[in-house]
């Protein structure tokens, strides 16, 4: 029989956060708390659970001098993605009250707990929050999500070569998924299936006529170039 057992207190209470699972332990990078300040640029904060002692743990803040090393290290935000390959987590994509939407991708290596920014080149996404992130080997694929810039709801997929650090618009065949932020994907086989989300009725500009998907739309990543 299926049921919840263990009732932990003491995390991070938190929504539009971003978690990873990196062994017995689970990162957890930033999200909105009413009531904390999301107008500084002060460092996102990481949170671990460690799944054998059932125990949380906040990691202390980054020592940066000068302003270079500083922009290392992602301020804190909400509605952003983190995924996991190999020993690294990259972090893309959210927002801050102050700056807005980001498209710098950050990355922590889990070994050492160090943030550093990998140069990247190709089409870079335009910045946004509420977007999806899945991983297929070591190809990253974003989907979705309100882009800040065109001010509209997204349907557009694109994908990062974590070997070359390239990223890519993806030309994908068929009809696309309805554009939407705040949905849900993940990657089995070689298939991305997105559910839910909130979207509009007309068209990608939000206006008062929000919908929410109850429609699953696969996409497989064999099918695009």
């Amino acid at each position: 029989m299926l049921r919840w057992t263990v009732h932990l207190e003491g995390g991070p209470r938190r929504v539009n956060h971003a978690a990873v699972a990196v062994g017995h332990k689970v990162y957890s990078f930033g999200g909105y708390c009413s009531g904390e300040d999301y107008e500084t640029l002060r460092q996102i904060d990481v949170h671990v659970f460690n799944a054998v002692s059932l125990r949380w743990m906040k990691l202390p803040p980054v020592r940066t001098s000068g302003r270079e090393h500083a922009r290392e290290v992602p301020y804190m935000r909400y509605g952003h993605t983190a995924v996991l390959v190999d020993d690294v987590i990259y972090l893309w994509g959210g927002r801050n009250d102050t700056e807005g939407a980001c498209n710098v991708l950050y990355a922590f290596d889990v070994s050492n707990h160090r943030w550093f920014t990998p140069k990247v080149s190709g089409t870079i996404p335009g910045a946004r929050d509420g977007h999806s992130a899945c991983v297929l080997g070591k190809t990253m694929y974003i989907f979705g999500g309100y882009e800040q810039l065109a001010d509209c709801f997204s349907n557009d997929i694109h994908k990062l070569d974590t070997t070359t650090m390239a990223w890519s618009l993806v030309n994908a065949r068929g009809t696309p998924a309805r554009w939407r932020d705040f949905h849900s994907a993940t990657i089995i086989g070689t298939k991305m299936f997105v559910f839910g989300g909130r979207a509009d009725r007309f068209g990608p500009f939000h206006s008062n006529n929000e919908i929410y998907c109850n429609k699953i739309k696969v996409f497989d990543t064999d099918t695009c170039f």
